[in-house]
């Protein structure tokens, strides 16, 4: 398994890049990083952490390096993805604390030809799963035409 940096792996750029990096990768899941404090984006203050909901959008930016890191080692281009949404987002804290490092595992459990997507997730500190979810994202074999992008614009 190669190992890339995760502004390679994923569409977003900073400060969007939410997780710090992909530890490990199968064809059927992954497993990702990253640490919390101040700096984090959506950081609180006054909570010391980061509210527990973004915990989504951790997973589907898991989700994204995973299909990003299965591109690369088929040789392909990284391809944009969407986020449709989430089933049993369940959580056992409001808030992801400052200095926690986190790990976000990602398991395919179907995928269509078409792009669409569903995947079992969970964030897991140093006592356990923290939150989860099955998330279902759609990842189109041709996302420019998809978002109606030509070459000529």
């Amino acid at each position: 398994m190669n190992k890339y940096p995760i502004n390679e792996l994923i569409s977003h750029r900073e400060p969007m890049i939410l997780i710090g990096g992909l530890d490990d990768f199968n064809n059927e899941s992954a497993t990702c990083w990253l640490d919390i404090d101040e700096h984090s984006a959506f950081y609180q203050t006054d909570k010391s952490g980061v509210p527990a909901y973004i915990g989504i959008e951790y997973m589907a930016q898991s989700i994204a390096a995973f299909a990003g890191a299965k591109a690369l080692e088929q040789g392909k281009p990284v391809q944009i993805g969407f986020l449709l949404g989430s089933r049993k987002y369940q959580q056992k804290q409001n808030f992801f604390k400052n200095g926690s490092h986190l790990k976000v595992k990602i398991v395919e459990l179907h995928k269509e030809s078409s792009g669409l997507g569903v995947y079992s997730c969970e964030i897991l500190n140093q006592d356990g799963m923290i939150a989860c979810a099955q998330v279902n994202v759609f990842l189109p074999p041709d996302p420019q035409e998809f978002v109606g992008m030509s070459e000529q614009e």
